[in-house]
């Protein structure tokens, strides 16, 4: 029978396991065995806790997706200054947060998107995710600009922080955070000059 409250920290193994596994071998030959060695833990652990790998790399994900909700809030509550400015640029910050952008996090999102194409539960993810995102910006714009603007600049900045982090994370190189922050400003600065008074 297993300690009572083992469960959170073999989860929280296995995801870490998962992510190592990914950025170690990719997805594909991440298996279940080398997931439980690098853990140090049984294949049927895994098969407890998760089920199959799918269940595995769902976990996973929603980990990666806790990880950044929790980058942008807190960069949000950080901000003196509760203007569009402030808020869209803890959002754009967030998701180029270390948290996300480190090689492990990048090929398992990778993964995860080209799995999500076939699994119903992660393209349900998925949608989650990029909807959580455009919300959030369209939020924001919607502040001082007419809903369809606002709406084509939430869209606009979310394909951009996204197209940003693909490059990076396909280009093999340490991501640059400072060149995808200064790219990403540019266009929210495009943006906040169409204001109307």
């Amino acid at each position: 029978m297993p300690k009572v409250g083992m469960q959170p920290i073999r989860r929280s193994q296995l995801i870490q396991a998962t992510l190592d596994a990914v950025d170690q071998v990719g997805m594909n030959d991440a298996s279940i065995a080398l997931i439980a060695r690098l853990a140090g833990v049984s294949t049927g652990i895994i098969s407890h806790y998760f089920q199959d790998k799918n269940g595995l790399l769902e976990a996973t994900m929603r980990h990666l997706m806790a990880a950044l909700r929790h980058a942008v809030r807190e960069r949000q509550r950080a901000q003196l200054d509760d203007s569009v400015r402030c808020q869209v640029r803890a959002i754009i910050e967030g998701n180029f947060d270390a948290s996300q952008v480190n090689g492990a996090a990048m090929k398992t999102w990778l993964a995860f998107w080209a799995t999500s194409m076939h699994q119903p539960a992660l393209r349900r993810l998925q949608r989650i995710n990029d909807h959580r995102l455009y919300a959030n910006l369209c939020c924001q714009f919607r502040r001082i600009l007419p809903t369809t603007q606002a709406r084509t600049a939430a869209r606009g900045l979310a394909a951009l922080i996204d197209g940003l982090w693909l490059r990076g994370a396909l280009s093999g190189a340490q991501f640059d955070t400072e060149q995808a922050l200064t790219i990403a400003y540019d266009y929210l600065e495009q943006h906040l000059t169409q204001q109307t008074p």
